[in-house]
């Protein structure tokens, strides 16, 4: 046979795919590196191993990717911050990113996936997506309440005249990528955490934006006059 070396040295090289379904590389990787490898080189004078791959790589993505995130949430705050001249509006509206990880994590539970670098990738995603129908959700309580109704009925009128454009759009987006969600060949098996933090996330977002996110507007107008008419008493005073 072949003897491959490196730097003078023999080497071995052992590589393996992971069924995500099965199993996570990252908790295999860190298994083999606090137990079996060093018992391994411990028994064997002279061996060394190193971590190499995908594994190799974890690390530095996970880091890049949680750089690029907030860079995009920086960005997507600016842009909001124009978009309604205010700087509490886009904050409301960005709730829906938080929202959208729940489902992430509970898509992973119930799919029986374990959190991956592809449903980082994913997750990471939804920030650009989720935030949309907030801001249309927005955009319209925000046209009521210039039309004189409540912060607390302009929601509701909002949440009414706002439900099937928002449902039928995330159901196109959900059944598009259905087929891959379902998918159980070994091939899809990689992209598939990704789809899974997409999918759920998105619904869970969808689901929370409908209750949470009016509730929150309409519990936000009702904390600002409070704090105004305290102000206009203590400086009567």
């Amino acid at each position: 046979g072949t003897v491959m070396r490196r730097n003078g040295l023999r080497t071995l090289t052992v590589a393996a795919d992971v069924d995500g379904r099965i199993g996570n590389a990252d908790a295999i990787t860190a298994r083999l590196s606090e137990g079996f490898l060093p018992d391994l080189t411990a028994a064997t004078p002279g061996l060394t191993f190193e971590i190499g791959g995908q594994a190799a790589n974890s690390a530095e993505t996970v880091s890049s990717i949680l750089r690029g995130f907030l860079i995009g949430l920086v960005g997507i705050y600016l842009v909001l911050s124009f978009q309604f001249r205010s700087y509490v509006e886009p904050l409301i509206v960005m709730i829906t990113i938080p929202l959208a990880f729940l489902g992430v994590i509970w898509g992973h539970v119930l799919m029986g996936y374990n959190i991956s670098m592809p449903s980082l990738v994913g997750a990471a995603s939804l920030a650009g997506i989720v935030v949309n129908n907030a801001i249309l959700l927005v955009g319209v309580i925000n046209a009521r309440r210039a039309d004189g109704l409540s912060a607390a009925l302009a929601a509701g009128e909002a949440v009414r005249s706002r439900f099937r454009p928002i449902f039928v759009s995330v159901s196109t987006t959900i059944m598009g990528m259905a087929p891959l969600l379902l998918e159980t060949s070994t091939q899809a098996q990689t992209l598939k955490p990704l789809v899974i933090s997409v999918v759920f996330g998105l619904l869970a977002a969808t689901v929370l934006i409908l209750l949470v996110l009016p509730a929150f507007y309409a519990a936000l107008e009702d904390i600002r006059p409070r704090k105004q008419g305290h102000a206009a008493v203590t400086g009567g005073h």
